[in-house]
């Protein structure tokens, strides 16, 4: 999912002893180990899209900014300050005495280089450049970004998880990036395997950690086997938590748990392009259906809220919008009048993401009273991912996580011509509102706006918004100086077993 998206779009990577060509790896005498549930697609940072990708490059790759772990505001990371004059000029002036994982200096050239790798490569990750018209090395130690209208969001795409990662200048020339690393993070990727992903401390890294002689990703996908592996001391940290047991481990004496609030969203998206989805009464109908306590409950009990707009209430641009009561008459009057009054229905979901599962299972009985008999198409995340990208569905189900600003929430999954705009929804007077909203610079008027959006989204029935979750992770008593974050990054470089 970041999507951020959590939500990849190339096959999984499946290595053996390949990464930096090292099959033994020293761990030291204080080893992390951390269970993750979902194998990383590759380590590019410029072309992967999956969450676990990022949650293993956040720990290799740095960016010019990074956002605050509360979700609001952003802190320096290489770019040490920056200024915008006329708001389509940003300058950055970059932090001194940093090195790459390889040994080698660090300068405004690399972030010229890598910048301009993503736009002109055109590569997954080049939608958060495409206001840029140039990118100039003014000097060692300072960039400038031009770019051809004011952009308010540009430092959430610069932070945003390691999407726009700076890489050494050539670096694509010389690495197989989908499997090997360098970066000026604190950690380098060691060895890949089918299994896990082992890091070991950058010598040359500019800050203070990290803490630990290396971090061990071990891919463990069934949630009850990631607890007990915590519980057993096997592993030292998971997000992989079986909802259903979450109330009772506050009492663990085995691990700690927090829980902070997410900007997540998840959803069921109709595919517009293919009938009878395509009739606004269908899609409405489903959505007058739904039972969204009951499919929050079963996603995640007793933590996640029900939600009928994207962004969380709290989060800059919320909107207090939510017209949608569970009607089952309107509902099957809707069908009929569409002329389906029973309708066979494909909602595709996946085993990565074992809470999809159960949400549907809860979809299928709400739409059998109204009138659709629901087929849950349970896919591998691969499989899912590729019918997805062709349109091969008439309804899915997913979840969207590490946005920050309203930007990220619409913008590419509901603009005409949006990269992850799966479901084909298309309407001009969205499209116009999300152009004045990418550009106003007056935070109330640009809230406005992405508040007119998100009704016409709901309205419209493009996304039908389900639940919002919190984060949940859960690590050893051992280990301390450890952030849990609302957008779900995963930063190792201050924990530290306890002395």
């Amino acid at each position: 999912m970041r999507a951020w998206p959590a939500m990849a779009t190339a096959a999984v990577l499946v290595l053996a002893g390949c990464g930096q060509g090292l099959n033994a790896v020293a761990r030291g005498d204080n080893p992390l180990v951390v269970a993750i549930s979902g194998q990383p697609d590759q380590l590019d940072p410029h072309k992967t899209t999956a969450y676990a990708s990022f949650q293993v490059l956040e720990n290799v790759y740095d960016t010019l900014v990074v956002p605050n772990a509360t979700g609001g505001g952003y802190a320096p990371q290489l770019a040490v300050s920056w200024t915008t004059a006329d708001d389509r000029t940003w300058t950055f002036h970059l932090r001194t005495g940093v090195r790459f994982a390889d040994g080698s200096d660090f300068d405004a050239t690399d972030v010229v280089y890598s910048l301009n790798r993503i736009r002109n490569g055109k590569l997954a990750n080049a939608f958060r450049l495409e206001p840029v018209t140039d990118v100039v090395a003014v000097d060692p130690h300072t960039v400038r970004l031009d770019l051809k209208r004011p952009t308010p969001y540009l430092l959430a795409e610069l932070g945003g998880f390691k999407g726009t990662a700076i890489l050494p200048q050539g670096a694509a020339e010389h690495l197989d990036l989908a499997r090997q690393t360098d970066g000026t993070g604190p950690f380098r990727v060691a060895r890949v395997t089918a299994a896990a992903i082992t890091l070991l401390p950058n010598e040359y890294y500019w800050g203070d950690g990290p803490q630990v002689s290396s971090v061990e990703f071990r891919f463990i996908s069934e949630p009850t086997t990631a607890l007990v592996a915590l519980q057993t001391g096997e592993v030292d940290w998971t997000d992989n938590l079986p909802p259903a047991r979450v109330g009772k481990l506050a009492h663990d004496k085995h691990l700690r748990l927090g829980q902070v609030p997410s900007v997540d969203y998840w959803y069921l998206a109709p595919n517009f392009k293919r009938p009878p989805f395509d009739d606004p009464r269908v899609r409405q109908a489903i959505n007058l259906g739904l039972d969204r306590p009951a499919i929050a409950e079963a996603a995640q009990p007793g933590l996640a809220a029900p939600i009928q707009t994207a962004i969380p209430p709290g989060v800059y641009g919320h909107t207090d919008y939510a017209p949608v009561t569970r009607d089952v008459p309107r509902a099957r009057a809707l069908l009929a009048g569409a002329g389906h009054p029973r309708l066979s229905m494909g909602l595709m979901v996946t085993s990565e993401y074992p809470e999809t599962v159960q949400a549907a299972e809860v979809i299928a009985s709400n739409l059998h009273e109204i009138g659709i008999d629901v087929r849950i198409e349970v896919e591998e995340f691969a499989t899912w991912l590729d019918r997805e990208g062709k349109g091969d569905f008439d309804t899915y189900l997913l979840g969207w996580l590490g946005d920050i600003d309203p930007f990220d929430f619409y913008q590419s999954q509901h603009a005409c011509n949006g990269s992850n705009n799966y479901q084909k929804y298309c309407d001009p007077q969205t499209d116009q509102l999300l152009q004045q909203a990418a550009t106003e610079t007056d935070a109330a008027r640009r809230a406005a706006l992405y508040g007119e959006v998100a009704k016409r989204i709901v309205d419209a029935n493009s996304y039908i918004y389900l639940y919002n979750p919190r984060v949940v992770q859960a690590w050893s008593p051992k280990l301390t100086g450890y952030q849990i974050r609302a957008d779900r990054a995963v930063n190792l470089e201050t924990v530290e077993f306890a002395r």
